[in-house]
């Protein structure tokens, strides 16, 4: 049976969506499904349920996916052996932001390449606040990724680097601007209720201003909730709120000058840029190498 075809079916199995799966494996969504279609006529067995609103596994599917994923990980140990007593081969998954992936990974990736020439990275983007749940499903082996306040105790975060977490505010002069920068916003009389907050609709930084937020008894008004940190630095140079990102989103934007931050005393706290991945997974020489080149290129600069 064709390993290529088994790995198809543990991605879609992970995903449950045939375009997600399709992004992730540089496939068609036809290929994918006509690789599915095979692999269930050699079986005789659907391995997919699939309607116009979901797919789910068969019962079929779930016995098949253990199969499937033990053959994968065997084939990549045989690929390692074969390769050679000292040079690894096979591939890691990764996912990351796209600002991620120029701003943290590119001095990684090339110390990795040099030491480990014959291992594919196969990198995925997207929202950054979607890395922990991707390497907690299996369907990434790490994820670049915010250091969350509760670490699950399945997971390893390795710090990397630090970046300053602030409330930007617009440099153009508009209303957003003249109410931010009217006051003292350290004070308690700042009027937080006349600035409209643009904020993420999930993850790490969410977290972070939300219990910023309740510590300080404020309640923001909210005029947009968003996927991406990248977003929301746009949306705040067009004058449409404040918002909140890393420093190192707004270097990597090339919005810089259409942005300032809010000063504050009581601002807050950095958030810790890093590696996330299954403690199991670390067990994989492939997987611990990358973290390895990782740890030794930032050298510990968290």
């Amino acid at each position: 049976m064709d390993t290529r075809a088994l790995a198809v079916f543990v991605t879609v199995a992970d995903c449950l969506n045939f375009s997600r799966s399709s992004e992730q494996l540089h496939m068609s969504v036809s290929a994918v499904s006509r690789t599915i279609q095979r692999l269930e006529d050699e079986l005789g067995q659907a391995l997919l349920i699939r309607d116009k609103r979901s797919v789910r596994l068969s019962g079929a599917g779930r016995d098949f996916l253990a199969y499937a994923r033990r053959a994968v990980d065997e084939w990549q140990q045989v690929r390692r052996q074969l390769g050679s007593a000292t040079e690894l081969v096979g591939e890691v998954s990764l996912y990351c932001s796209v600002t991620a992936t120029y701003s943290v990974l590119a001095p990684i990736l090339a110390a990795f390449r040099a030491a480990h020439p014959a291992v594919e990275i196969m990198m995925h983007t997207g929202d950054q606040a979607d890395g922990i749940s991707r390497v907690l499903s299996a369907q990434d082996d790490v994820a670049v990724t915010g250091r969350p306040p509760r670490l699950p105790q399945r997971l390893e975060f390795l710090p990397l680097l630090e970046s300053p977490l602030c409330i930007w505010v617009p440099t153009a002069d508009c209303a957003v601007r003249q109410v931010a920068l009217g006051g003292d916003a350290d004070s308690p009389g700042f009027d937080w209720d006349r600035l409209p907050f643009i904020v993420p609709e999930r993850g790490i930084t969410k977290d972070i201003l939300d219990a910023w937020l309740r510590e300080r008894g404020i309640r923001p008004r909210v005029y947009a909730q968003v996927a991406g940190h990248e977003a929301i630095v746009a949306m705040v140079g067009l004058g449409l709120g404040i918002g909140i990102a890393p420093q190192l989103v707004v270097r990597a934007s090339g919005m810089a000058d259409s942005v300032s931050p809010l000063n504050m005393a009581n601002s807050l706290p950095p958030l810790a840029i890093g590696l996330c991945g299954l403690r199991r997974r670390l067990q994989n020489p492939l997987v611990k190498s990358l973290w390895d080149v990782a740890g030794q290129t930032y050298n510990g600069a968290v």
